[in-house]
């Protein structure tokens, strides 16, 4: 999967686009770890009862350059993609999800349009 400028997620609300305000040491303060070759990861577990490691695994990484994001929501094992938005059994977990989000675009690293 390729860096983009915005991501809209399969059935989510909203479409999240790198903000021009990001700065590196935001994304460090914001727990996101360099990689080996550079980019900035984020990797959270989405789970309904705190600390069950029973959940999704969402990863967000940011290129380099600080013009390309991907975001990922995986089963545990990272393998499967995931849609938590398909239905309304996970609904705490997009609760947490858009929380992050929310937050994460308060520090403008991202923004987010309704679609």
């Amino acid at each position: 999967m390729a860096f983009e400028k915005s991501v809209a997620l399969k059935d989510c609300d909203y479409i999240y686009e790198i903000s021009s305000a990001i700065k590196k040491y935001t994304l460090r303060d914001n727990t996101f770890e360099q990689t080996h070759v550079g980019n900035y990861q984020l990797t959270r577990i989405l789970e309904e009862v705190p600390n069950s490691n029973e959940g999704f695994l969402l990863k967000i990484i940011i290129n380099k350059d600080l013009t390309g994001f991907k975001i990922n929501i995986t089963d545990k094992s990272g393998l499967h993609i995931v849609n938590i938005f398909k239905n309304d059994s996970n609904k705490v977990i997009q609760e947490k999800f858009y929380f992050l989000m929310d937050s994460l675009v308060d520090r403008d690293i991202f923004t987010k349009k309704v679609k």
